[in-house]
């Protein structure tokens, strides 16, 4: 079995009479529309396999019939699977009876749809409460815990207020709040913002991904949106006739569209906004380590001559980012002086940018430094630098 905190294995789906025959059917190459013309079953899902990683957003997508919203619906068993297996953390849910099943969903998984679903009778606040009130949770302890989560999709002031009282997408951060309340490790998504317009959905967007900073829960997000899902997935699977294609981070389904099917999801997009700097970066700056001794400016001096390169970064013994400094500030520190060394007081300080920093932003912090810029991963650790040059190069297709 694959690691991960969602692993599903082998699963298919089959709607109408004998669904292993038509398996085997599928097994022995038969297309699913020679299977419905010949024994009357529907493939929903056709040997799919892959696994979510914890504190991922997983992005499904596909065009409509494709499966997408019969996948997630076999992952929490809102529907029974013909055949496979569906783990979460490390249980199979497939084979869970209906009590474990029962106490997964309100424990630790959260499903947010595309219609609200909010009870019109019922304040904003009741609303977001209403999984912990089916989890039995007491009346104090439960509205505590939906006004914290009101607040953080920051509608803590509408909290009296009802449904009809609010925007379409207030209504769905309302619904996003009630997923939230039972504060669950993972959460599944149906097209959860497509009912709203652009600027909301973008908005809902905004919200969704703040909120990962922090509480960082796995999501599985289904969309038909490639823009919506370029910008919110770690990685996205695209389906179609109920099998998955092809999973990848947006820039390899970009860079390596498996058919044309997953290529023209991107043939309307201008891929390069999606860019982030952990995209962009590369190993275009010379690095020094400065580990209690600081390194020789003659040493590093010559060594940038030599390569044809302008500036050099300096790490600790850790590799987190000390500062820049130009071969020009090198040579004139060397001109009469070959012993002196790269101390920190003679750094340029500059502040490191991570490595999910979108494409503005670091186009931002390129016209307002003279030189390079560092890039750090998520521990805070050096891991390359981007230049105007490489940027360029990138935009440009290299």
């Amino acid at each position: 079995m694959k690691s991960g905190k969602i692993v599903v294995e082998n699963l298919y789906k089959v709607f109408g009479q004998q669904p292993q025959e038509a398996i085997d059917l599928l097994k022995q190459g038969w297309s699913k529309d020679k299977i419905l013309a010949e024994k009357g079953a529907v493939i929903g899902v056709s040997d799919v396999s892959f696994s979510v990683e914890e504190g991922e957003i997983f992005v499904l997508m596909g065009l409509s019939g494709s499966g997408k919203s019969t996948l997630i619906r076999l992952i929490n068993r809102l529907i029974e699977p013909s055949a496979g297996d569906v783990y979460i953390d490390g249980q199979n849910v497939a084979k869970m009876a209906k009590s474990e099943l029962v106490d997964l969903r309100r424990r630790d998984m959260s499903m947010v749809f595309q219609s609200f679903a909010l009870m019109p009778s019922r304040s904003v606040l009741d609303n977001a409460a209403f999984g912990l009130e089916v989890a039995g949770v007491g009346r104090k302890e439960r509205e505590k815990r939906a006004m914290d989560v009101l607040a953080q999709v920051g509608l803590d002031t509408f909290a009296h207020k009802y449904p009809h009282e609010l925007s379409g997408g207030m209504q769905q951060r309302v619904g996003l709040a009630r997923a939230l309340a039972v504060d669950p490790s993972m959460m599944i998504m149906d097209e959860a913002f497509s009912a709203l317009d652009p600027l909301k959905r973008r908005e809902m967007q905004d919200v969704l991904l703040e909120l990962q900073k922090t509480h960082r829960r796995t999501i599985i997000f289904v969309s038909h949106d490639i823009e919506e899902a370029m910008r919110i997935g770690s990685r996205i699977g695209i389906m179609e006739g109920g099998k998955l294609i092809q999973v990848g981070t947006p820039q390899e389904l970009v860079d390596n569209p498996a058919n044309d099917y997953v290529r023209n999801f991107f043939d309307t997009v201008d891929t390069n906004r999606y860019l982030t700097a952990g995209q962009l970066k590369a190993d275009s700056v010379p690095l020094y380590v400065h580990n209690g001794i600081a390194p020789s400016a003659n040493q590093v001096c010559q060594e940038l001559q030599a390569q044809d390169k302008h500036y050099a970064f300096i790490v600790d013994g850790e590799k987190r980012f000390c500062g820049s400094i130009s071969l020009e500030k090198i040579a004139l520190m060397v001109d009469g002086n070959s012993q002196c060394d790269l101390d920190l007081n003679v750094l340029k300080r500059i502040d490191p940018v991570p490595e999910d920093m979108p494409l503005d932003q670091v186009i931002e912090r390129l016209v307002d430094n003279e030189g390079p810029i560092p890039v750090v991963d998520a521990n805070g650790f050096y891991s390359g630098a981007i230049s105007k040059g490489r940027l360029l190069n990138r935009l440009q297709g290299e």
